[in-house]
């Protein structure tokens, strides 16, 4: 994603959902003459990207992606990583984005395809709903893999303004030290954790642990290695 950011040669630039600045350090390494903006509804975590990304063209900001705290057309680019999906408003969030971008703005966003494009989150959500038949934690289908279709987006993008949009798959590969480590990600490290601790808090480890018994048996007791794929817009 900062690569295509950077292909467009922005002076200002604003993030959304910038989380601990994963891709903050990324936009700063290729575009060190641009401003950059990152921002995220939940200031703990910019906190944590703030002592990871350092550079004297950022600047940290808590902020809702819904009512961007930004004058109209004060930005070149707008970009978000992994965070359209979680907006409870996609279309106001779309809206906001425009009206911050200048004309002829440009705004690059990743989702995530389905699950069964993104082999180890299927097949921890898989294990989950096995291990809770009766009411299954589907936080990984329903949200972070459960915002893909193409058609759909492109509409609530056209229909917050935006006249051009196009769209590709990207295929890429995703690894983890061992099993568990995987395991403890997608469990205990995402809101997976809550659904599973509403229906049973005693469970979490025993989930945990059968995720990463079910992700030996797909992929081995060593280094994990599996496929992931992406969509990108770019809107503007």
């Amino acid at each position: 994603l900062a690569e295509r950011v950077a292909a467009i040669s922005p002076r200002d630039v604003l993030e959304t959902a910038a989380g601990t600045g994963i891709v903050t350090l990324e936009l700063v390494k290729r575009l060190p003459e641009a401003s950059i903006t990152a921002t995220d509804l939940n200031p703990a975590m910019l906190e944590i990207a703030a002592k990871k990304v350092t550079g004297s063209n950022i600047k940290w900001q808590p902020a809702d992606a819904l009512a961007l705290p930004f004058a109209d057309a004060s930005f070149d680019v707008v970009a978000c990583q992994f965070g359209v999906m979680f907006f409870p408003d996609k279309l106001k969030a779309c809206r906001e984005v425009l009206r911050v971008l200048r004309p002829g703005g440009h705004f690059l966003f990743n989702v995530w395809d389905t699950l069964d494009q993104n082999e180890m989150p299927a097949v921890v959500s898989a294990l989950a709903a096995e291990m809770f038949p009766g009411n299954p934690p589907d936080f990984l289908r329903r949200t972070p893999y459960g915002y893909n279709n193409v058609e759909a987006i492109i509409a609530v993008l056209r229909e917050a303004g935006f006249a051009t949009v196009k769209s590709h798959r990207v295929a890429k590969r995703s690894r983890a030290g061992n099993p568990r480590d995987a395991a403890i990600g997608f469990v205990q490290g995402s809101p997976l954790r809550s659904e599973i601790e509403a229906r049973d808090p005693a469970r979490l480890e025993a989930v945990t642990n059968a995720a990463a018994e079910a992700l030996a048996r797909r992929f081995g007791k060593g280094p994990v290695d599996g496929a992931i794929q992406a969509i990108v817009f770019e809107a503007s």
